[in-house]
Order: C-alpha cells, then sequence, then structure tokens
C-alpha cells in the first residue's frame, strides 16, 4: 500500500508533468525519476506513468484545439504515422528482456536531459526557421508539402516515445522547426497531440499484453494531476518562460539516471 506522502508525491508529480507536456514536453522527466525513487520497476514506471499522462495529453490537445483545427491536414497525415511508431515502440518495452531496458533506459535519460538542457537553443532556432519561412498565414501549414523525412523522423520519435516516452515532445519540436511550415503555437498543438496518440496506442498495448505491469494507483494519481497541469499548461503556455523548470527537470532526471546506474552495477 502506497504511504499518503507518496501518493501525494506521485499526484504533484503528475501535476506537474501535464503542465510541463503541454508547454515545452518532457513532463515524463518529473514523473518517472520520482516513480523509480519510490522503488517502482523502471519498465513499470515508464507502463503507468505513459497510461497516466493520456489525461494531461486530452486536456492540453482541448486547450490547444484552435491551432490544432488551422492544421487539420497536416494532423491527419502524421497521426498514423506516430500511432504505427508508437505501436512498434511500446512492443519493443514489452518484449524485450527487461534486463535491456535497465541498460538502454539510463543512455535514454541522459539523451532526454541533453535536450532539455538545449531546449531554449533548439526553440530559437525553431523560431528563426520558421520566421525565415514567412508562416504568418495560419493555413499555411496545411498547403505545404511535408517532406519525407518529416515523415520518417516523426516515425522515429514514436518508436521512441512508445519504449520510453520522456523528452519526445521535446524532439518533435524540434523537427517542426526545421521541415514543417508552421507557427511555434500550430507546432505545440501538433506535438501535443501526436504524443498523446503514442501514449494511447502504448496503453492499448500494455493493457492487452502485459497488465500486471500496471500500477492502478499510480495511473490514478498521475491521471488526475495530469489532466488538472494539461488545462494549466495550454491556458499560460503562450506566457509561460519555463526556464525555471527546466533546472529541476535536470535534478530529478539525475537522481532517476544515478539510481538506475547504481542498481545496473550492483546487480552485475
Amino acid at each position: 500500500m502506497i504511504d499518503f506522502w507518496r501518493e501525494a508525491l506521485i499526484l504533484f508529480g503528475g501535476l506537474w508533468a501535464g503542465t510541463i507536456n503541454t508547454v515545452v514536453g518532457s513532463g515524463t522527466l518529473v514523473t518517472f525519476p520520482i516513480l523509480v525513487a519510490l522503488g517502482f520497476a523502471p519498465v513499470n514506471a515508464v507502463v503507468s506513468n505513459a497510461m497516466g499522462l493520456i489525461a494531461g495529453g486530452f486536456s492540453g490537445a482541448w486547450g490547444y484545439r484552435r491551432e490544432a483545427a488551422s492544421v487539420k491536414k497536416t494532423l491527419l497525415k502524421l497521426v498514423p504515422v506516430s500511432l504505427v511508431g508508437g505501436l512498434i515502440g511500446s512492443l519493443l518495452l514489452l518484449n524485450l528482456p527487461e534486463s535491456v531496458f535497465g541498460v538502454v533506459a539510463p543512455v535514454l535519460l541522459v539523451c532526454a536531459l541533453v535536450l532539455v538542457i538545449f531546449q531554449p537553443k533548439l526553440s530559437a532556432w525553431a523560431k528563426t526557421r520558421q520566421a525565415q519561412r514567412g508562416g504568418n498565414d495560419p493555413d499555411d501549414a496545411d498547403r505545404a508539402k511535408i517532406p519525407t523525412i518529416l515523415y520518417v523522423l516523426v516515425f522515429v520519435i514514436g518508436v521512441y516515445g512508445g519504449y520510453f516516452t520522456a523528452a519526445q515532445g521535446v524532439l518533435l519540436m524540434a523537427v517542426f522547426g526545421v521541415f514543417l511550415q508552421a507557427s511555434l503555437q500550430q507546432s505545440n498543438a501538433i506535438k501535443v497531440i501526436l504524443s498523446l496518440m503514442v501514449n494511447i496506442v502504448a496503453a492499448a498495448m500494455y493493457l492487452l499484453i502485459a497488465p500486471e505491469r500496471i500500477h492502478w494507483i499510480v495511473v490514478l494519481l498521475i491521471a488526475v494531476g495530469s489532466l488538472i497541469g494539461g488545462f494549466i499548461g495550454a491556458k499560460v503556455g503562450r506566457k509561460l518562460s519555463p526556464g525555471w523548470l527546466r533546472v529541476i527537470i535536470v535534478i530529478l532526471g539525475g537522481i532517476a539516471l544515478v539510481n538506475m546506474v547504481y542498481k545496473l552495477v550492483a546487480g552485475a
């Protein structure tokens, strides 16, 4: 049985993650370290976390519904690609030996933390690229042809998201800045929806293949917290400067990294 303070910590983590996911992505780098620190097995933490964050994805997508409506054609083209990628990633997570995840997860966590650290530079670069194209007309994103490389990258990010979930939003925003002719807010709306699709298809696989890995109390707590956080993130996402949050995300991710590496070395 989870003690009250543990429940409160997971709920707060879900609230924070829902807010961060809508604003910049990488909310998993809040909840995943919390779950690992509380003693949950890493794969179980990924499974329960991804399912819980679906609620925050819905509230975030609702908050960006106007921007999403302006890129409906783009979404119709990219959503199936994300779904297939998320499906493959979730199957890899559930079918590969847990020892593989124990080795791969610290590497992915380092990559995710590096992305979070450099996210401001990536965002500034993306903003410059989009400004150079013009992009003042909100219909430009739907009128422009999507390059093949963007489909490939969205698929690869979907596989990554289905396997680990952390910082897939940051990755999506980076590739959109280079290959998608859309405003930052339109790109953010697409990011929120594609991340949500990956989490949904992954959750379906978890339910079908490995329901024993799901900690339902954790799912509920993260779902409630992220649902509220998603609304907060969508409301303030156009105004909030998230730099100060990035420091805490990196600290929490670092704690999880040390924890996972220690268990890996101790079990060797």
